[in-house]
Parts: structure tokens; C-alpha cells; sequence
């Protein structure tokens, strides 16, 4: 391949990521559920798995603050992702350039990627991104410390994603470079691996997260016709509009078992070790879906809260859509398929059109108000160490500015202070218990009547922060005996007058 040729797979990647994010591009922050990145964030023992609560964030949001302060980070974070992954595809498929840009185009643009895009799984993403250079290190027994790096950005979740096409690629080589490659994997998963193991005699993860988090039919095929699809995610909220629909979801279906089929005839250790993965990432997301194996996965997660990574099994349906991508390029070269191939890149875009444009305006950058802007310059000049509580209380966040959309609280991240907040979730009609022993007493506090101010005191609160809506009166009833520093549009802060 020449190299202009070369050079078109990430050209290929920006422009899907481009005719993706859309509206996310824009001067701003995209805030979707678990994607929170705000302006001048605080740099805190919480980013290096410091307090309490498994390290789910641990080191993305210290990679996070530390672009900061570059211009349009967050959008060139998710613009790279599409970049990675559809360059590493590309370099995977053998033969002419047709196939490789449709495995490109098909790898950065099907349901999983809108799905987990849309729940603000950037740091995830970014481990998938990294699968198809994973493979081809592992495969050639070189530099994968370099192709593990996207990952490590992302922490657990994309390392455990990875760590599927890792074994994989072992498999193949009948254990050649295990040792090497094991040690390797281990040094980049510390960041993570050793918080969470430190955090975990304090850390409860609810079981109950098991049935919650399961994987979900999306589309008329069930739970399973949906994963084959590559979707399945637990949350309605995030799959991407047209996808549920018959038509486009059996010629999706019919797609990626075509691809899978053709990747088994091609009997190379890389499209093996491709399957190998994608059946181990497939066999997680079905774990779920079944009344034994919730059962068990119940069972692990009472009996170490670290198996709750496990919860999500959606998740790890990463390596079966590299799979697919893969089995897409070799389509393409299929005799009958020869004079259609070039059409082949559009086909993804053609079957999945609500990805475009910010999944139809889903995904849209937008300002923090002035007043939030305010309370984190007043909480962070005071001298006074203490703790600030986050209120209302609960994990995800409607705000009006964001256009209603729901964002994990973005609190956290912009206080230079431990912030204790609901991080135990609701999800429907199930409430999930917190994680934080602080968010656990905190709970109960809340749940007393009569004013706050002498317990939270008590407990070591030097700030309660309340973002407005329909509760913020009723709570701020309840702060009689403490200072109000700022009332703003969206914002009430109070400042405790004593700490314990």
C-alpha cells in the first residue's frame, strides 16, 4: 500500500468522527451521562483512586485535567478515538483498499460505538480504539506497550476490554510471549488495579447492579439477536435513534454474521484470534441474560466488589464488532463483491444514520453557567479543609443549560475538596446502594429530619452545594443555621460555620 493510500485510513476516521459528533464540536463540554469534563478541573487524591468508591475514573480524569488546559481537549480526545480505531482496522486487513476502509468506517460507526458514546463511555472507547493495535502487537511480539497505551488512559473497564483480544492473541500463539506480555499488561493496570484493591475492604458494589446492568433487547431479535447486532445496552435512553426498527436491524444482524463467517473461512491466526475474543466478549455479555448466571454474578460481587466490573457485560461486545470489522474487509473481497466493494464503506453509515450528527443533536457541547463558575472559585480559594456535600441528592443530573440531558454531578471534578455525592444510582425503580462509606453516612444523615447543619458539622462538612431544581427549597429549609455564600441562578452554596 502506498503511502497516500496509507494515510487515508485515519483521514477516513476523522471524517466519520467529524459526520459523528456533529454539534459536540462546538466550543464547549459535552456532558452525557458518565462523560464529565468541566473547565479548570481540580487536581484531587479522587483522580488517583484516592477516597472512597471503586477508581472507575481512575487515571482518565487525571489524563482529562491535564489537557485541560489545551483549547477543544475534550473534543480532540473523542475525535481521536475515531482516528485510532479506524487506522488500527485498517492496517489489519489484508488485500485491496476497499476492504480496509470498510472495516474502518464499520468499526468506528455501528451500535456499540453509538451506545457506549452516548452513556459517555469516552475513556472505554478509547481502549476500543486500541483493540486492533493490541492484536497486531501481540500477534507480532512487538511493541505492545505502545498499543496498550490508549487503554491505560481509559483505566478498568478498557483494560479488561483489552485484555480479552490480549488472551486471545496468546491463545493463537500457543503462550509464546505470555510472561512478557502479562508483565506488561499488569504495569499499565496499576494506576487502577492498585486504588482499587486498597479502597476495596471499604467498597461495596450491590449486587443487585448484576440484574440492573444486564444486557437489554434493542431491537424486534431479543436480547441476543441485539448483541449479535452489537447492541443490547442496559439503557433506552442511549440507543441511537432508527436503530431499533425491523429492517435496519435484520440487515445489521444479516451484516455481522456475514462478516463472522467469512473471518472463520479465512483460518488465520489473526482472524482466530479475532473470534476467539469476540466469543469470550459475546459469552460475558450473555452471562447476564440468564437466571443461573446472574446468579453468579451475583455471588462473585457479594463475594469480592471488584467482580462488579463484570455487571456491564454490554461492555465487552468490543472485541466481537473488531470481529466483525475485520470480517467486513474480507467481504470485500469476495469474487461476487469485487464490483460493489467500493460502495462498501457507506453501507455502515446507511444502516446506522442515527449516529449522525451528535446521534441527531443527543451529543451537543455546551457552557457551565457563571454561577458554577463562581461557587468552585469560592470554594477553592478557602483555606479551611473540610468536606463539601453535593445535593440533590442523586448521581445523575437533568440540568436546563444541558438541555436536560443526564449527566453524572459534575462536582466532583471541579472542587478542589473531597465532594461526597449519591454514587449508588437509580436506574428505573431500583436504587442502588452507595459505595463511599462517606455517601453511605451521608445518606442516613439526609434521611433524619430537621435541620442539617449540626450533623453534617459533626461530620466534617465545610460546604453543602445545592443545584436548583423543584427540592432546592425544601433543603435549603433545612440549612438554617448555615451561611449562605452564594445564590445564584442554578446554584445555592452554603458554608457550615463549624467543622468537626
Amino acid at each position: 500500500m502506498t503511502h497516500t493510500r496509507a494515510s487515508l485510513a485515519p483521514l477516513l476516521g476523522l471524517v466519520a468522527g467529524l459526520l459523528a459528533l456533529g454539534p459536540a464540536l462546538a466550543p464547549g463540554f459535552v456532558l452525557s451521562y458518565d462523560m464529565v469534563f468541566v473547565p479548570d478541573p481540580a487536581v484531587t487524591s479522587a483522580m488517583f483512586g484516592g477516597t472512597g468508591g471503586f477508581p472507575r475514573q481512575v487515571p482518565s480524569d487525571a489524563v482529562a485535567a491535564a489537557l485541560s488546559f489545551v483549547p477543544y481537549s475534550q473534543q480532540f480526545i473523542l475525535l481521536s478515538i475515531f482516528v485510532l480505531a479506524a487506522w488500527g482496522v485498517a492496517r489489519l486487513v489484508p488485500g485491496p483498499w476497499p476492504g480496509k476502509a470498510a472495516a474502518a468506517v464499520f468499526y468506528v460507526w455501528n451500535p456499540y460505538v453509538a451506545e457506549r458514546l452516548l452513556l459517555g463511555h469516552w475513556a472505554l472507547l478509547l481502549g476500543y480504539a486500541g483493540l486492533p493495535w493490541v492484536l497486531h502487537a501481540v500477534l507480532r511480539r512487538r511493541r505492545l506497550w505502545a498499543a496498550l497505551l490508549p487503554a491505560a488512559i481509559g483505566g478498568f473497564a478498557a483494560m479488561n476490554l483489552t485484555l480479552l483480544v490480549l488472551v486471545a492473541g496468546l491463545v493463537v500463539l500457543r503462550g509464546r510471549g505470555a510472561v512478557k506480555a502479562g508483565l506488561t499488561f499488569t504495569a499499565f493496570a496499576l494506576p487502577w488495579l492498585i486504588p482499587s484493591l486498597l479502597n476495596a475492604s471499604g467498597t461495596s458494589t450491590d449486587p443487585s447492579g448484576v440484574d440492573v446492568f444486564a444486557s437489554r433487547a434493542d431491537t424486534p431479535f431479543g436480547t441476543l439477536g441485539s448483541l449479535l447486532s452489537l447492541g443490547g445496552i442496559w439503557n433506552a435512553e442511549t440507543v441511537p435513534p432508527g436503530y431499533g426498527p425491523f429492517l435496519p436491524s435484520v440487515l445489521l444482524l444479516a451484516l455481522v454474521c456475514a462478516c463472522l463467517i467469512c473471518l472463520v473461512r479465512a483460518r488465520t491466526p489473526l482472524s482466530r484470534a479475532a473470534l476467539y475474543a469476540g466469543a469470550a466478549g459475546l459469552a460475558l455479555a450473555c452471562t447476564g441474560i440468564t437466571g443461573p448466571g446472574r446468579a453468579a454474578l451475583r455471588a462473585l460481587v457479594e463475594f469480592q466488589p471488584v467482580f462488579g466490573v463484570l455487571r456491564d457485560g454490554q461492555l465487552y461486545l468490543g472485541p466481537l464488532a473488531l470481529a466483525a470489522a475485520l470480517g467486513l474487509g474480507r467481504l470485500a473481497s469476495v469474487r461476487l463483491l469485487v464490483p460493489l466493494a467500493p460502495a462498501l464503506p457507506v453501507v455502515p453509515l446507511l444502516l446506522l444514520p442515527g449516529l449522525a450528527w451528535g446521534a441527531f443533536g443527543s451529543l451537543k457541547a455546551v457552557d457551565f453557567p457563571d454561577d458554577w463558575h463562581a461557587a468552585q472559585k469560592i470554594v477553592n480559594a478557602d483555606p479551611v479543609d473540610g468536606l463539601a456535600l453535593s445535593l440533590p441528592w442523586g448521581a445523575y443530573r437533568r440540568f436546563e443549560w444541558n438541555g436536560g440531558r443526564a449527566v453524572m454531578d459534575p462536582l466532583p471534578r471541579m472542587l478542589a475538596r473531597h465532594v461526597v455525592w449519591d454514587d449508588g444510582f437509580q436506574v428505573g425503580d431500583t436504587e442502588l446502594r452507595n459505595e463511599d462509606p462517606l455517601a453511605v453516612r451521608a445518606s442516613e444523615i439526609l434521611r433524619n429530619p430537621g435541620d442539617l447543619t449540626a450533623p453534617l458539622s459533626a461530620e466534617g462538612y465545610r460546604y453543602v452545594v445545592i443545584s436548583k431544581d423543584a427540592s432546592a427549597d425544601a433543603l435549603r429549609a433545612r440549612l438554617t443555621a448555615a451561611t449562605l455564600v452564594l445564590d445564584g441562578p442554578t446554584l445555592l452554596v452554603f458554608q457550615l460555620k463549624h467543622t468537626g
